[in-house]
């Protein structure tokens, strides 16, 4: 089993595609190689696979990242599944996760979201989009500056309120302050639920 996302990015074409492109053409690099693990394709648009146990903590890293700029979102659909070809390119790959997050991914614009995920398994998938679709109603308000502090606090979790505060050249209230913002509690419940969610299946 392996997950699969697939996604573009919000209101890109208001901006430079240098605004954005090498954000996020680096925070893939970080997660695998390319073009076997991910490709950017049709301008704003890209796909990348990863272990199913850290789908949702690398989509919501990469909604926090995109973030980070100004007016900028991003919209992913999450497969589930299994992986019955693999080709030099990920574009060439084939299996049940791969039509699994094609298919979701086509239908976020209709459904007014901004991330989804969609299995074999249709209970797991009901609970898991009904609690996504509740963390979004936060996530997808993440102001510039929340975006930031979730990014430091997923990419960095071992570090204290502090040593972000030190990192940041502020207080360790205004830390802590930004981090109950931006529900940094919420989404770390969140990713622990998925965690276990996926090691019953």
């Amino acid at each position: 089993m392996i997950a699969v996302l697939t996604g573009d990015i919000v209101n890109s074409e208001r901006y430079k595609t240098s605004e954005w492109m090498s954000v996020l053409k680096k925070q893939l690099s970080e997660i695998g190689e390319a073009p076997r693990d991910w490709d950017v394709f049709r301008g704003d648009e890209f796909q990348l696979k990863v272990p199913i146990v850290d789908a949702l903590r690398v989509a919501i890293l990469l909604k926090a990242k995109i973030k980070m700029i100004k007016g900028l979102d991003v919209r992913m659909g999450i497969g589930l599944g299994e992986e019955t070809f693999v080709g030099s390119k990920i574009s060439e790959s084939n299996g049940s996760a791969y039509h699994f997050s094609g298919r979701i991914f086509e239908t976020l614009k209709e459904q007014k979201l901004k991330l989804a995920l969609a299995t074999e398994d249709k209970k797991l998938e009901r609970i898991l989009n009904l609690i996504l679709k509740l963390a979004l109603d936060f996530m997808d308000d993440w102001s510039v500056v929340s975006a930031e502090i979730i990014t430091i606090s997923l990419e960095n979790p071992e570090l204290q309120q502090q040593e972000i505060a030190d990192q940041l050249g502020m207080k360790q209230s205004a830390v802590s302050q930004r981090q109950k913002r931006a529900r940094l509690d919420l989404v770390l419940e969140l990713l622990s639920f998925y965690k276990d969610a996926i090691k019953q299946k």
